[in-house]
């Protein structure tokens, strides 16, 4: 257990841009596709994606989806197909980029909105926090081509407090999957498997690359 986790947070001026290219390696990053690293590259702008999602989530993971409602609702509870899915990217102003994504599920508290930032850790590695202060170390890696981030422990963040979150109390390893299929459109992957109960949540949907397609109409 590294000393990050008990330590308070870092002061704002101390805090480091994302270098997501600097974290997987030149030779790994050189082996992404083009577009994959315009989407995470240090000078890449805000940007909006819309797609369709399909989403599952186990009698477990319905569990972990209520008791996450305490923390700002990060999990989807729902278990559904073709639900309309936006994402926003932009810089947060402190170095970190925000991930909102909006469910336009069925229902009253629709759309389920998920924000999370991602961001460097004071041991320079990369984290990824909710608004409701959980928040996961990661790994990022190239493989096959995709981009993957990884999640290695997970941290509830309270003030200026970092408090572990046992495995088991957790809806388990977290791996995300970027995956670009060319023509402008790419897949994201999400899936968490406990170390008890298996597979907890899975979330799969293609998104419009705004930026591709409109290069892709001007030719």
């Amino acid at each position: 257990m590294t000393s990050s986790l008990t330590t308070p947070l870092s002061a704002p001026a101390t805090v480091r841009a994302l270098d997501l290219p600097a974290l997987v390696g030149p030779g790994a990053w050189a082996r992404l596709p083009p577009a994959v690293r315009r989407r995470f590259g240090v000078d890449h702008g805000a940007a909006t994606y819309v797609g369709r999602m399909e989403l599952r989530c186990s009698p477990v993971g319905r569990v972990f989806a209520a008791l996450s409602r305490l923390f700002g609702s990060p999990l989807s509870g729902v278990t559904s197909d073709a639900v309309p899915t936006s994402v926003r990217v932009f810089d947060d102003g402190r170095g970190g980029m925000v991930w909102e994504r909006s469910f336009h599920t069925a229902g009253p508290r629709a759309p389920h909105v998920v924000r999370s930032t991602k961001q460097l850790a004071a041991d320079g590695g990369l984290v990824e926090r909710t608004d409701g202060g959980l928040s996961m170390a990661l790994d990022v890696f190239e493989e096959r081509g995709a981009l993957v981030f990884e999640s290695r422990r997970f941290t509830l963040m309270l003030g200026r407090l970092r408090i572990p979150v046992p495995a088991l109390l957790t809806p388990g390893t977290c791996r995300v999957t970027h995956t670009d299929l060319g023509d402008g459109l790419f897949r994201f992957d999400l899936d968490m498997v406990h170390p008890l109960w298996g597979h907890t949540f899975h979330q799969s949907g293609v998104f419009v690359d705004p930026v591709a397609d409109a290069e892709g109409a001007a030719q």
